[in-house]
């Protein structure tokens, strides 16, 4: 059974109790806790981001790689740019690195806190301001629009580390960072794709609004905006200032958001669960401004924190709590002290001991 706690002081849902279930992978038997998820899903709207355990990989060749040359051409310069922006930061000006820094932030927050936390997993509720706000910051990053990177994150959590996962991990580490945006996607990422329930993305005004407009909202916010500003307002080169701001700090926040799906996925420990490939990897929470508590993040998908362990590599979650302070966001579900810890004892991989 799922029982909830709710405090009107701390604004946070507590998923409390839970039961196990003993299945079958291959040979492998696992014991897992089991949080009704049906309970759960109407609670949050959708339990799209559960593991299907159901799900069979078709049996027989893998099909043709097929790859986009467009897009290597295009990574290619992007990386290329990227050095040179890395070449030119002792030329530029204090300002220019600390708007630089301002504007991975927010674009950093866009991932974070919006397409990821609150859109992909329902995990938090945003007032519309608020959503607003991480629309604009989303557009800051260009990973795609919110509504496709929900679509293929919750796709990469049903179908985790199967055909049906666009970065599966176990197809490389080079596959995984950047490999699955070079090539075309496999059949059955499109066709679980097509299947999901996005119902709840569909009904937003501002996402879909942001899709609408996606290409101008990129242009005028992902490069010409960080351009402008070290150019305008402190008369640095717009050499400088393209390269720095809008080239450099994109490529890093890219790699950023690679790293979960690669690094966090192949290094690490297991505390919560050892039968799944995602670890625990703070190096990549550092980048990511908490996303590398990947082992937590796929054992409990709707914790809004990504972790137990609160704003410890976490800037994401400072940022959620403050925005529940000023009333900007509401009813963050958490996961209980006590699920986490019979969940750690049943199926971790015992590193929780050593800390």
């Amino acid at each position: 059974c799922l029982s909830k706690e709710f405090s009107s002081a701390s604004n946070i849902t507590t998923v409390g109790t839970v039961t196990s279930r003993v299945t079958r992978n291959g040979d492998a038997v696992m014991e897992k806790d089991l949080i009704n998820h049906e309970d759960l899903a109407g609670d949050r709207g959708m339990v799209d981001d559960i593991f299907d355990e159901t799900y069979q990989e078709k049996e027989g060749p893998k099909p043709a790689v097929r790859y986009v040359w467009r897009n290597i051409i295009l990574m290619s310069l992007l990386h290329l740019g990227a050095v040179f922006g890395l070449m030119l930061i002792p030329s530029a000006k204090i300002q220019t690195l600390a708007w630089a820094l301002l504007c991975f932030l927010v674009s950093a927050m866009g991932i974070t806190a919006g397409s990821h936390r609150l859109w992909s997993h329902r995990s938090y509720k945003a007032t519309l301001p608020l959503r607003i706000f991480l629309t604009i910051a989303n557009s800051v990053a260009f990973q795609n629009d919110i509504y496709e990177w929900v679509r293929d994150h919750r796709v990469h959590h049903k179908f985790s580390e199967t055909d049906a996962d666009p970065h599966n991990a176990k197809r490389g580490f080079f596959f995984s960072h950047i490999g699955w945006l070079l090539v075309r996607k496999h059949p059955d990422v499109i066709e679980k794709g097509q299947k999901l329930d996005l119902s709840d993305i569909k009904a937003d005004k501002v996402v879909m609004f942001q899709r609408k407009y996606y290409k101008p909202s990129v242009v005028l916010l992902c490069f010409t905006m960080p351009t402008l500003v070290p150019w305008y307002f402190w008369d640095e080169s717009i050499i400088i200032s393209f390269f720095i701001p809008a080239i450099l700090r994109y490529t890093v926040g890219l790699n950023a958001t690679w790293l979960v799906n690669s690094a966090a996925h192949m290094f690490g420990n297991r505390p919560y669960d050892r039968h799944i490939n995602p670890r625990e990897n703070p190096l990549v929470s550092l980048g990511a401004l908490g996303e590398g508590f990947h082992n937590y993040h796929h054992t409990f998908p709707y914790d809004y924190s990504t972790s137990e362990f609160g704003w410890r590599f976490n800037l994401t979650t400072a940022f959620i709590d403050l925005m529940c302070l000023l009333g900007l966001a509401s009813d963050r579900k958490k996961v209980s002290k006590e699920v986490i810890l019979a969940r750690k004892m049943r199926t971790g991989d015992g590193s929780h001991k050593s800390g």
